[in-house]
């Protein structure tokens, strides 16, 4: 099974909600949404995100779309308008979480390339 980054078969998309942010990723085919479902859990996504969020991390499923939704508990240090940090709203959750590496069976790559 070949490793690649998540980018190669999600899209994805971030901002601010509070304190917190909001990451959807998107299966780029109808047939990567189960694959995605299965293996990117909430525990995942905080492993791949713990030198962000502090708090935890919840998903909702989007199956009509083909989605994961996972908000980021306490990862903005108090929100856009107070937070020192230079991604005070989020922007760039998505692009860290679609970099992380992940095993996808050949018959999945083939519906994306």
């Amino acid at each position: 099974m070949p490793k690649v980054k998540l980018i190669d078969i999600a899209h994805g998309r971030s901002g601010d909600k509070g304190d917190g942010s909001n990451v959807g990723i998107i299966a780029r085919h109808p047939d990567i949404y189960p694959f995605l479902k299965e293996k990117l859990t909430a525990e995942v996504v905080k492993e791949q995100m713990k030198h962000i969020c502090k708090g935890e991390v919840e998903r909702y499923e989007l199956p009509n779309i083909g989605a994961l939704n996972f908000v980021l508990h306490e990862s903005l240090a108090g929100g856009g308008t107070v937070s020192l940090k230079i991604d005070a709203q989020g922007k760039t959750h998505a692009y860290t979480l679609l970099r992380m590496d992940i095993d996808v069976p050949d018959e999945l790559l083939e519906k994306v390339h």
